[in-house]
């Protein structure tokens, strides 16, 4: 990792001394993910994420991945009272009754796509055809948008489905991390990449 790399704002502001913000920035945030788990996984996170920092839940993903079954969408669908207990007394993550009855209804409900789409990276690209969405040449960090309307859309949509923490700021956050749009800055290394 090139500490010296031209990057997006939040992965230099937020970022002093925090290379695990900087390997996320630089290998995954904005690339293309095509893996069911995967995709549940970065959906149920940014769940979690809304009114925290990106940080927090980023530095306890580890931990997330253990107490959720490694976000394998039909594991976290069965996951009953005693697994409801167990996640709220797990101090490694973000204990919000909640969010965590959203994680297993959205595990459900992507299940659900799953059947009916073929896969919920099938429903996404759905949802979001074309190649993704890029900032123009002279945009800046201002211009980076926290919704849109095909995030209000996919919200939306995925709200009628029986998704739940799924407003379009975390659906917007979701496309962006998962490579649906791409705004890294044109300033960025991976603007060109």
């Amino acid at each position: 990792m090139d500490q010296d790399r031209p990057r997006c704002w939040w992965a230099r502001d937020e970022t002093v001394g925090d290379p695990l913000m900087v390997a996320y920035h630089d290998d995954e945030w904005g690339v293309a993910v095509h893996d069911d788990v995967a995709l549940f996984e970065r959906l149920v996170l940014e769940s979690f994420q809304a009114g925290l920092s990106w940080s927090t839940i980023l530095h306890r993903r580890v931990a997330f991945r253990d107490a959720f079954g490694g976000f394998v969408p039909g594991r976290v669908a069965a996951f009953g009272d005693a697994d409801r207990a167990r996640l709220l007394a797990d101090a490694r993550i973000v204990r919000n009754r909640a969010k965590i009855d959203a994680a297993i209804a959205n595990a459900q409900a992507t299940i659900r796509i799953a059947d009916q789409h073929g896969s919920f990276d099938a429903y996404l690209a759905s949802m979001m055809p074309g190649p993704p969405r890029r900032l123009p040449p002279n945009a800046t960090g201002r211009d980076v948008p926290s919704n849109t309307p095909e995030s209000d859309r996919l919200a939306a949509d995925l709200r009628a489905r029986g998704f739940r923490f799924v407003g379009t700021t975390v659906a917007y956050a979701f496309l962006q991390s998962v490579g649906l749009v791409d705004d890294h800055l044109p300033q960025c290394w991976r603007y060109a990449g």
